[in-house]
């Protein structure tokens, strides 16, 4: 019998850094008016995170790509809005060029409060953001079934959404050091196969009855069936400081699930590779992005990205044409041409330098650069930075 087709609604939610006009540092202790001045502007779509220099924004369930970009204009002029009134700025990137998590302190509140008690060193790292998209799957089995073959591509999402370059004053050498830091939390990682969606609950309970968590929010696997929706949860990707880009990876992932429904509907199933293998591109693209080769199992070579992603554009034709984002999709390759704004951060540093700047001045206008680039397409003003004294050190450099 064959199944209905699944609905494939999107959701996506963002994590935001808030930058100090003046420093350029992060606001460790943003004033609680903030939080009272989002609310009223955004409502229930706007919460604390973590870590008190950050935000996090959250869509309406969407029909449309399109519904979902004018959601996010929407949500991140509305932050930046309201951050300017306290000297305040969003960058849509997943790590502060030059930031010092151990200056920062997580939000006053129990969950968060208990993931400190928990992780201890490991959650105070935690200065880092990421992009989340949910799709859509109502039928529980079909949802794990597709679940189970998506790790294939989690590699490519998180190669186009680089945007982690540096952490605390530093060139890391990697595209996503967000990546290095939440690989040392408890439940990430690549998830599992799961046989069945029992076997899935089974195992979730085993650690909930054994007191280690309280429900399955407290799993943070690159990909995940969430907890509170009929969705599957992509959570391997940076943010993107470009909203086009996260408009275009949500894109991808959202034609890649019902590549895999089509898949199911004719019988066949996508490739099984083992997960030393995915992680093996998990790998490549933490430390190139789209900057180098991944490799193509079936093939048995390195491919060079931007071959990738045509062929990625190709496979799913048939389900942008269905959802109507072609030119979403197809933007896939401009950023494999192109680079993610990792390269871009990396280029604003080194020629800020060329150009006789400092050290620390090259990470200011990196941040410069984060803050402009997070509301290209937002429909708001950009934030006037204010020139900041040559004497002036950067707080959280690295010895």
């Amino acid at each position: 019998m064959t199944t209905q087709e699944p609905s494939f609604t999107i959701g996506i939610e963002e994590e935001y850094l808030l930058v100090d006009l003046e420093t350029r540092d992060l606001a460790a202790d943003p004033p609680p008016e903030l939080a009272d001045a989002l609310h009223d502007t955004l409502g229930s779509q706007v919460t604390s995170e973590f870590m008190r220099c950050q935000v996090e924004t959250e869509t309406v369930v969407c029909g449309t790509i399109a519904e979902a970009r004018a959601e996010l204009a929407r949500l991140r002029s509305g932050v930046a809005a309201c951050a300017a009134r306290f000297g305040l700025a969003p960058i849509a990137a997943s790590t502060h060029p030059f930031a010092d998590w151990s200056t920062q302190r997580n939000t006053d509140k129990e969950r968060y409060n208990e993931i400190a008690r928990d992780l201890q060193v490991v959650a105070r790292r935690l200065l880092i953001s990421g992009m989340h998209v949910h799709v859509g799957i109502e039928n529980e089995p079909l949802r794990f079934d597709i679940f189970n073959q998506l790790p294939y591509f989690l590699p490519h999402m998180l190669a186009l959404s680089t945007s982690s370059p540096f952490w605390r004053g530093d060139n890391t050498g990697l595209h996503s050091y967000r990546l290095a830091v939440w690989n040392e939390v408890p439940r990430t990682g690549l998830p599992p196969k799961f046989a069945s969606p029992d076997e899935f609950h089974r195992t979730v309970d085993v650690l909930i009855n054994a007191g280690e968590i309280e429900d399955g929010t407290k799993i943070w696997w690159d990909l995940r069936p969430s907890a509170r929706f009929p969705t599957i949860e992509m959570r391997i990707t940076d943010m993107c400081p470009r909203l086009d880009d996260t408009v275009a990876i949500a894109a991808l992932y959202r034609c890649v699930a019902r590549m895999l429904y089509r898949l199911r509907r004719e019988n066949q199933r996508w490739r099984d590779y083992s997960s030393f293998l995915v992680n093996e591109n998990r790998w490549l693209a933490q430390r190139f992005g789209t900057t180098q080769s991944m490799i193509d199992f079936g093939k048995g070579a390195a491919i060079p990205f931007a071959d990738l992603a045509d062929e990625l554009i190709a496979l799913v034709e048939e389900d942008a044409d269905f959802f109507g984002c072609r030119a979403e999709v197809a933007r896939i390759r401009q950023i494999a041409i192109e680079g993610t704004s990792a390269d871009r951060q990396i280029v604003v540093f080194d020629k800020a330098v060329t150009a006789g700047e400092s050290h620390d001045a090259a990470l200011r206008a990196v941040v410069d650069h984060l803050i402009e680039e997070s509301l290209v397409g937002c429909d708001v003003e950009q934030p006037v930075t204010p020139p900041i004294a040559k004497q002036t050190e950067v707080a959280g450099k690295a010895s």
